[in-house]
């Protein structure tokens, strides 16, 4: 019998890539999908291009029947998933959460990022932070997963493998990301309208965006030392994709030799990671789980420079949700993903 999977919020972009991407999952069946604001029409009258794919009726939460499903993917804003995580918190499914609402160590961090009061500190306790590179053993044994942000995904990644060998500065760790206009949702706002967008490029949330502290405390976590993140994220004139320019000061003599053998090591046997000899554009993942990276030493500035790229809407949110399932789930990781990064 196949997976029966429930998805929580279907209107917005993560929402319609978890449908694309778990139409081809030969163990799920999309048993139902959910939305407040749409209920009664189908899934292709809110996304067109799954006319004839999905066209399934959309339903509110409350009619769906916990005892029927496997697996339920929280697809909704910050503040909207952690009701719904402490409404079904004795369900019997898996629950993989794509907000940011249980990705950070405690409530009181939350609250202070998010300037919201969290309505279920319990989960905390609970979640599991959904990185399947570097925390697969801890995902495999979780009911509920935080599944990360985009931005704190290419950042974790791109650093991870030079904290774990003890190369660099903890303390120094800038990172410079660009992300195509998905990343701010489906929703329109003053700023990611087409006239502020096209022809434009803008960097925003400098020194306290909310990514900020997710990519600073799982570092922290990976190197048992306090790190120190400068995170500058730019808004591209883009649909989809992010680049991270992750700049780190080396502890000691090091060579271009032994910064890439460190990402060898590391990810080697990783699916989902490449490790390329050229820097990587964003269309080269896109439409993929795939993260790229590449990493130089700059010996005249003493800097290491790693390039980390992703779609921000798979490898950075539902991609990487699914991913979860499959190791929540015992399946083989790459269950499901077949798209080749479409480029041009």
């Amino acid at each position: 019998m196949s997976i029966q999977i429930g998805i929580i919020g279907s209107t917005g972009y993560t929402g319609s890539e978890l449908v694309r991407i778990l139409k081809n999952h030969p163990e799920a069946e999309i048993a139902v999908i959910t939305s407040e604001s749409h209920a009664g029409e189908r899934f292709s009258d809110i996304h067109s291009h799954f006319q004839g794919i999905e066209e399934q009726v959309l339903v509110r939460a409350e009619e769906i029947n916990p005892d029927a499903l496997d697996v339920v993917f929280l697809a909704l804003p910050h503040g909207v998933s952690m009701s719904y995580a402490r409404q079904f918190r004795d369900a019997d499914f898996k629950i993989v959460d794509l907000s940011g609402d249980f990705r950070l160590t405690s409530p009181d961090v939350y609250e202070t990022w998010y300037n919201k009061s969290h309505v279920f500190p319990e989960g905390f306790e609970r979640a599991v932070y959904g990185l399947p590179e570097l925390f697969r053993e801890d995902i495999r044994k979780a009911d509920l997963v935080a599944n990360p942000g985009c931005y704190p995904t290419s950042a974790i990644l791109g650093v991870a493998p030079l904290l774990a060998a003890g190369l660099i500065d903890p303390g120094n760790i800038i990172v410079d990301a660009k992300s195509g206009v998905t990343g701010a949702g489906v929703k329109a706002k003053p700023t990611t309208h087409y006239s502020n967008v096209s022809d434009n490029f803008k960097a925003y949330g400098l020194k306290n965006h909310r990514h900020t502290i997710e990519i600073q405390e799982k570092l922290t976590a990976l190197g048992n030392n306090g790190t120190s993140v400068q995170f500058t994220p730019h808004l591209l004139p883009v649909d989809r994709g992010i680049l991270s320019t992750i700049y780190t000061t080396p502890v000691g003599k090091v060579t271009e030799e032994q910064v890439r053998a460190a990402y060898e090591d590391h990810y080697g046997d990783e699916p989902f990671i490449r490790l390329r000899n050229t820097p990587p554009s964003i269309k080269e993942v896109r439409g993929s789980n795939y993260c790229d990276l590449f990493v130089t030493y700059d010996d005249r500035t003493n800097r290491i420079i790693t390039l980390s790229v992703i779609d921000n809407l798979v490898k950075g949110a539902a991609g990487q949700a699914v991913h979860n399932m499959n190791l929540m789930l015992g399946l083989e990781e790459r269950t499901g993903f077949v798209a080749v990064p479409l480029s041009p």
